[in-house]
């Protein structure tokens, strides 16, 4: 096991190192000036050549390639074209707002998710199965921002209930996390009720009935143990995707997160605040990804004894060649 988060470790550098020469290349053959963005279309050509100078924009590719990745080593992501600031600081102070509503919006999913999966595979072909899988199916269909208007619509300006748009109150987050977590809940629904329902027909689940085990007891620590490995998967893709993807939520509901912020750089052409940003939320992927191959190990022993039989049947290979060399 100690072997393989030692390449899932280097895996993450890797990822990292092939993510920063990417996205630096895709914005260095970007068409455009940042200078004209940042002094206007009445700029003067001396003024465009000091602001290249600078900012270090007349160097040619792989001078700017090593000196970012130089300054990325040492914790520096540049300095923003737009608002001056330390580009770390700039997203650091509206990453808050997008880690409330990824994990708020999976934690709604999960306990949405996971309650009608169980129970639509136990009740297989029920009236509440077929209208769990048709409501599954439209959440995983809509659009975000076509849902997310819809309830605006109606919570906002229909009944007045809930504010539509800003980050003042407990109240503010109903709606960005609803509208998110009602399709989070779709994809862990038909996901669980796929694994549930090819878990539940299993001969040790029905050993485990005969021994007299009460139901609650056989759904959760046999058969949802056994089927969860797949719906923990699902559950890592959406805070990965929920990271970088929720732009179209706060943008609709004019929340102050990272997605956002990306939006308004990349039209501003506010090269460090892109680069940062998309390396910051490939950082955070990266981890929640690892924490989910760390967790496969705890949830299924069968695993943690692949690893270890691999290394037994190494070392007994090794043992048996140094045997016939010696005869």
């Amino acid at each position: 096991m100690v072997r393989y988060i030692f390449r899932r470790l280097l895996a993450m550098l890797a990822v990292l190192m092939v993510t920063t020469v990417l996205i630096f290349t895709l914005m260095y053959f970007v068409p455009g000036d940042p200078a004209l963005s940042i002094l206007g279309e009445n700029a003067t050509p001396e003024s465009i050549q000091e602001i290249h100078d600078n900012l270090g924009l007349g160097n040619p590719y792989y001078v700017r390639l090593c000196r970012y990745i130089w300054d990325l080593v040492h914790g520096d992501m540049g300095i923003s074209y737009r608002s001056k600031e330390s580009v770390v600081s700039e997203i650091m102070a509206r990453y808050p707002t997008t880690l409330k509503i990824t994990f708020g919006s999976v934690l709604l999913g999960v306990l949405i998710g996971l309650s009608a999966g169980i129970y639509s595979a136990i009740n297989q072909f029920s009236v509440l199965d077929r209208v769990f899988t048709t409501i599954s199916l439209f959440g995983a269909s809509a659009p975000s921002f076509w849902i997310g208007m819809v309830l605006v619509l109606i919570f906002s300006i229909k009944l007045g209930l809930l504010p539509a748009t800003g980050t003042y109150g407990l109240e503010y987050w109903i709606l960005p996390i609803s509208t998110m977590g009602l399709q989070t809940s779709a994809s862990i629904m038909r996901m669980t009720r796929s694994c549930m329902l090819e878990v539940i027909r299993q001969d040790y689940v029905r050993t485990a009935r005969a021994k007299g085990q009460t139901e609650l007891k056989v759904i959760i620590n046999h058969a949802l143990r056994n089927a969860i490995i797949p719906i923990l998967t699902i559950i890592g893709i959406k805070i990965c995707s929920f990271l970088g993807g929720s732009v179209l939520i706060e943008t609709v509901f004019a929340m102050p997160g990272v997605g956002k912020y990306i939006l308004d750089s990349v039209s501003f052409m506010d090269y460090p605040v892109v680069q940062g940003a998309v390396l910051f939320i490939c950082f955070n992927c990266i981890i929640i990804t690892f924490i989910v191959d760390m967790m496969y190990g705890f949830i299924d022993p069968r695993i943690k004894t692949m690893y270890k039989f691999k290394k037994t049947q190494t070392a007994r290979t090794s043992i048996t060649v140094a045997k016939k060399g010696v005869i």
